[in-house]
């Protein structure tokens, strides 16, 4: 059976919010102070690092954002997704 786009399975990252983040790396924080000293240092290690990747994510959000506030609107057409041809189209 195949995937559809956007659905879950299809390998791609998980988009989380600002807030989701700043919970996740709290949680990631906690759980690094109540390791216990016999805990495997690749663990400990695979931790710190995605520690490290949100704090970098987070400090990168607030230039993220304001550079896309910066750029012009686009009119309410640019969203619109086009038109796509009907069967009866192609088939005449």
């Amino acid at each position: 059976m195949r995937a559809f786009h956007g659905q879950f399975s299809d390998n791609q990252p998980i988009r989380r919010s600002p807030a989701e983040k700043q919970k996740q790396l709290r949680d990631l924080k906690e759980t690094l102070a109540s390791m216990k000293s016999h805990t495997a240092p690749a663990l400990r290690e695979s931790v710190r690092k995605r520690i490290l990747q949100l704090e970098a994510e987070l400090t990168a959000a607030p230039a993220l954002k304001s550079t896309a506030e910066k750029q012009p609107a686009r009119g309410a057409d640019a969203t619109r997704r086009p038109r796509t041809r009907i069967r009866s189209d192609y088939l005449g």
